[in-house]
């Protein structure tokens, strides 16, 4: 997986993640991807609401195009 130094993760715009706090980032297929993949686990732990799972699966696929 690629990276996100510290430097280039504050460097985002709030719209390339998935969530409000800055959470899941999301700028590209490669994140995306990982986000679908840890929003699973955080939902199954019960650390993400349904709604919040919702929403990193919404923009994780816009970003992969599968929208």
């Amino acid at each position: 997986m690629s990276r996100l130094t510290a430097a280039e993760r504050n460097a985002l715009p709030d719209s390339a993640f998935a969530l409000p706090g800055r959470r899941y980032p999301i700028p590209d297929e490669t994140h995306a991807r990982d986000a679908l993949a840890r929003a699973s686990e955080m939902l199954h732990r019960g650390d993400l609401t349904q709604e919040e799972y919702d929403t990193v699966v919404r923009r994780a696929r816009a970003v992969l195009g599968e929208d």
